[in-house]
């Protein structure tokens, strides 16, 4: 039986061993920018989070390379292993707050993604991941600041209102269709049945033109924040 260690002194071998580094770098490499990213945004899942899940992901790609190569295994079983292991583990990363309120949903998704990731730079598809960590840095980077833009302009939206009394709620409706927006769904919240505060998930859609057109729904909130009645209010971002 040959002993793997002596095989890296032939050429091949260190050609070998060196085309490993090269990979388990780059894949470590780019996941480093994609955790500073996450982590300069306070998520749970930051830099060292990216980095272990990237260099996990590369070395089961190459590890499957390995027994593919040289032991007859069919498929890259340790690689769809992982991948369903961190499926379990990403999803941890969502929270459900009491305004409900998703929040760690786009670094779930950016976790697994950065597993095949490692994935591809692990079977040596240097240009599939580079392009795919290009993209995602766009995702998360400079695709936030539109899509606040474009919700911020959106007819439809979500609020979370905490009245003093639940006897406002019935004021509150009349002040919303008079500001020419319609009501289309109230939840009370139970998560804040002791506080002595009647709470609620509120769904509104823009009907005026007026409020369309030049209004955002920050504008708006700011205005229905001078309602003395009213406890709290802000938009619930997902």
């Amino acid at each position: 039986m040959k002993d793997p260690i002596l095989e890296l002194f032939k050429i091949e071998g260190v050609a070998y061993f060196i085309q490993i580094i090269a990979r388990i770098f780059i894949s470590v490499l780019v996941s480093i920018i994609l955790g500073v990213e996450r982590a300069n945004k306070r998520h749970a899942a930051g830099l060292r989070t990216f980095i272990v899940v990237s260099l996990t992901g590369t070395v089961s790609a190459l590890i499957d390379s390995y027994l593919m190569n040289n032991h007859g295994l069919l498929f890259p079983a340790v690689s769809a292993a992982l991948a369903i292991g961190l499926a379990i583990i990403s999803s941890y990363t969502i929270i459900y707050s009491s305004k409900n309120q998703i929040k760690g949903l786009t670094t779930s998704v950016a976790l697994y993604s950065q597993a095949f990731v490692g994935f591809a730079f692990g079977f040596g598809l240097y240009t599939i991941g580079l392009i795919s960590v290009f993209i995602l840095i766009i995702c998360l980077s400079v695709l936030p600041k539109a899509e606040v833009y474009l919700k911020n302009r959106s007819s439809h939206f979500e609020i979370h209102l905490e009245l003093k009394n639940k006897t406002d709620l019935a004021e509150f409706v009349t002040v919303i269709r008079d500001l020419g927006l319609i009501i289309d769904d109230i939840e009370s919240n139970p998560a804040y049945v002791n506080s002595g505060l009647s709470v609620y998930t509120i769904s509104l859609t823009i009907i005026k033109d007026e409020l369309k057109d030049f209004k955002t729904h920050t504008e708006i909130i700011e205005a229905l924040k001078t309602i003395p009645y009213i406890s709290f209010i802000e938009e619930i971002t997902m």
